[in-house]
Order: C-alpha cells, then structure tokens, then sequence
C-alpha cells in the first residue's frame, strides 16, 4: 500500500503536462506573493485578520487606478528595493 502510494506520489511531482506545469507555476507564484505578505510584517501587524489584509489591498488596489498610479507605483518600487537590498532574511 505505501509503495503504491510512494509511486502515485512521484508520479504527480514528475507529471509535465501543460496543464499541471501551469498549476504548479501559479501555485509557486502565489506562495511568493504570500511570503511577501510575510515578510512585509502584515501578517503580525494586523493579528493575522484576513478580512484587514484584504481591506488593504483592495485600498491598494483603488490607488492604483488613480491618476497618480506611475508615481504611486516608483515610490512604492524605490521602498521595497531598498528594503530587498537591507533584508538579511532568507527568501
């Protein structure tokens, strides 16, 4: 029972139809995007309350349709370069 499970398991790791490389390369993604979430201290700052983390990045969100969404956008860039570049922290 365990090697046939064993077996399914490589089986799935190793699986490179379209479809499933897709899968796995959005799951990568979203993982990314969470430990930056992580990483920013959101997590901890707002008491883990999803509903206030989503509530800010639908505020994020709205900033960014505004007219000031270029400059809005280069501030943001120049503070997370420069926080990348002082972060010791394994990615």
């Amino acid at each position: 029972m365990a090697a046939r499970h064993r077996l399914e398991a490589r089986r799935a790791r190793t699986d490179t139809r379209a479809w499933v490389m897709q899968r796995r390369e959005r799951t990568h993604h979203l993982i990314e995007l969470g430990g930056l979430v992580q990483k920013a201290g959101l997590v901890e700052l707002t008491g883990d309350d999803r509903a206030a983390l989503y509530g800010a990045f639908l505020t994020l969100a709205m900033m960014l349709q505004g007219q000031d969404r270029d400059h809005t956008l280069a501030l943001w860039r120049r503070g997370g370069k420069r926080a990348f570049e002082n972060d010791n922290t394994p990615s």
